[in-house]
């Protein structure tokens, strides 16, 4: 079965999505980085972090508590 993947943290600033993943990661929850910057100009593009859609809810809670 195919899992759907559902954006949850979006930032310019690749070590925050890092962070939000590696805080995810610590509480069950699978989540990879999709890094969409230039390669050339890095403040042109975004980093998001995605998580399984199963999975969202309780990787919006996890984020919005953390001082980011």
């Amino acid at each position: 079965m195919d899992t759907e993947w559902i954006k949850v943290y979006e930032t310019s600033k690749p070590h925050q999505a890092a962070m939000v993943q590696s805080i995810l990661e610590e509480h069950n929850i699978k989540a990879v980085i999709l890094n969409q910057q230039d390669s050339s100009y890095i403040t042109i593009g975004e980093v998001a972090v995605y998580v399984s859609i199963e999975q969202a809810a309780e990787a919006y809670v996890i984020i919005d508590n953390q001082p980011l």
